[in-house]
């Protein structure tokens, strides 16, 4: 086992739920302290009730416990921020700064602060979008993104903070329900799907989009928090890939397992945000400096996705 210490704030979300063991089976039950603003249902090993706006508190739990690493997941999405963008703002970027600062103060040896796809916007190439690309999004949480990436660098530069950060993609689970996201649907579908329920996808069909299986997203961090100083040359925010595909055509991976899963398409103000954002990402930098590459396509992540929640909604049937 690893002897740093971590601190996984937003500990209950969608990331942070599926990141959790992983950290814990890496560094020690004993050495990973989640901490989320309310209690899970189930808590593992140690957890913290903190609210990262407060930075007092924030502090007081990575001095009790030795905070060494600290991995900054807490973050109100996409969608969800559009309903409020000035609160948004303020709570991601207030964490943040929050975070940077107690790094600094407390000499944290590494932070993990994530960025997204929603950094990008209308005048960045949709197709194989480069990672020096512009950055003018149409979002709040989108801004929230970019001015995180800067944070990041001057924090980096500034005070010498080892600060790591990845451009995720829209991401898929079965470990949470979906959080917000505008890419939620890829969530979303398959509950229905394996519960023989219809889907009313608030995308239209066509809708291309860059998205990642979630252990292709844990994977993906946790070798870039591995990987040597030397090697990370960005320090805004790393492109990273996976697959993309359309609404149809996962709908069509899932009715290899469900033949008649019947999909209904209503855009809603979610369609605007797809729009501004790449259809594909381009991650050479990041398959360069510290050797990352995808080990999962849409038809692996389909089968991998009804296995598990087949097993979490009708338990008594074999699995896939």
């Amino acid at each position: 086992m690893k002897r740093d210490t971590i601190l996984l704030i937003g500990s209950n979300g969608q990331i942070g739920t599926a990141l959790l063991p992983r950290l814990q089976d890496l560094f020690g039950i004993d050495h990973v302290v989640a901490a989320d603003i309310r209690r899970p249902e189930r808590a593992t090993g140690l957890f913290e009730l903190v609210d990262a706006t407060r930075a007092l508190d924030l502090a007081e739990v990575v001095h009790r416990h030795r905070v060494t690493q600290i991995y900054h997941l807490a973050a109100v999405l996409s969608a969800r921020a559009e309903a409020d963008p000035i609160g948004a703002w303020n709570l991601n970027m207030q964490t943040l700064l929050n975070v940077f600062e107690v790094a600094r103060t407390c000499r944290i040896r590494k932070v993990f602060v994530p960025s997204s796809i929603a950094a990008f916007g209308e005048d960045a190439p949709k197709d194989e979008t480069p990672q020096t690309a512009l950055l003018d999004p149409s979002t709040v949480y989108g801004i929230s993104k970019v001015a995180a990436e800067n944070w990041s660098l001057y924090y980096h530069k500034r005070y010498g903070l080892d600060v790591r950060s990845l451009r995720y993609p829209g991401l898929i689970s079965y470990q949470s329900m979906p959080g917000g996201g505008t890419t939620d649907y890829a969530v979303s579908i398959f509950h229905h799907a394996v519960q023989d329920l219809p889907f009313d996808c608030f995308l239209r069909e066509d809708t291309l989009l860059p998205m990642m299986y979630m252990d292709d997203a844990l994977r993906a961090t946790l070798e870039l928090m591995e990987a040597p100083w030397k090697r990370i040359r960005v320090r805004t925010s790393y492109n990273l890939a996976g697959m993309s595909f359309t609404p149809a055509r996962l709908a069509d991976a899932i009715r290899l397992y469900y033949p008649d899963f019947k999909v209904t398409y209503s855009p809603d103000f979610r369609q605007q945000i797809a729009d501004s954002w790449p259809r594909s990402i381009d991650d050479s930098v990041a398959r360069k400096d510290w050797g990352w590459k995808p080990a999962f396509d849409l038809p692996r992540m389909t089968h991998e996705m009804i296995s598990h929640l087949s097993e979490i909604y009708h338990p008594t049937v074999h699995s896939l």
